[in-house]
């Protein structure tokens, strides 16, 4: 049976994690980014769908086409991120259920009946998959910036052309520099949220 985390650990995914938005210099290595994916590709999707695709962006020649995508004020600290994740929907994942959930054959025919079947599925465990993501990343130490003030058509035209690949939301990844963050905003209480029926 699993056991609950330690209180640290639960500091460092939620209680104490902040969104940042300004950078130290360290760069983030490839090996790391391989480690992010495999860990946060474990986590539940209907019929194991996993429709996520993701875009590491890195050098400086895809940040400055990156850069154009992004509202005015995410430009400098997406720039000044090691790493800009694009988390994207592939709107054809259905393909690989063949491999993903081989025990159903016709697993592909519960999600492409109609376009919007096809996006509430795509766009839901997408973003999903980008949350494990964002909860991945601080388990393994790096600090998160996720936001959504970019361009989705632009998004997409610049970098999932000719692909069934939408762009849902990016996050910038790296180790954070506690200068840039802000104050915690408020959560809503339980009894505003939530009930127990």
């Amino acid at each position: 049976m699993p056991s609950p985390l330690d209180q640290a650990a639960l500091n460092q995914l939620f209680l104490d994690a902040h969104t940042h938005n300004a950078w130290q210099g360290r760069p983030v290595p490839d090996e790391l980014l391989h480690r992010l994916y495999v860990t946060f590709r474990m986590g539940p999707t209907s019929a194991n769908s996993c429709p996520a695709r993701v875009i590491f962006v890195k050098s400086r020649a895809a940040k400055e086409k990156l850069m154009p995508a992004l509202s005015e004020g995410n430009r400098a600290k997406s720039m000044a991120a090691p790493v800009t994740a694009i988390i994207g929907y592939d709107m054809k994942f259905y393909d690989k259920l063949g491999k993903l959930f081989p025990h159903a054959p016709d697993a592909h025919t519960w999600f492409n009946k109609d376009e919007q079947t096809t996006f509430t599925h795509a766009f839901r465990n997408g973003t999903l998959q980008g949350a494990y993501m964002i909860i991945a990343a601080r388990a393994l130490g790096l600090d998160c910036g996720p936001m959504s003030g970019f361009d989705n058509a632009m998004m997409d035209q610049l970098f999932f052309s000719g692909t069934a690949v939408k762009s849902n939301f990016i996050c910038s990844l790296g180790y954070g520099d506690p200068s840039g963050v802000h104050p915690r905003n408020p959560r809503l209480e339980f009894d505003e949220a939530c009930s127990i029926v």
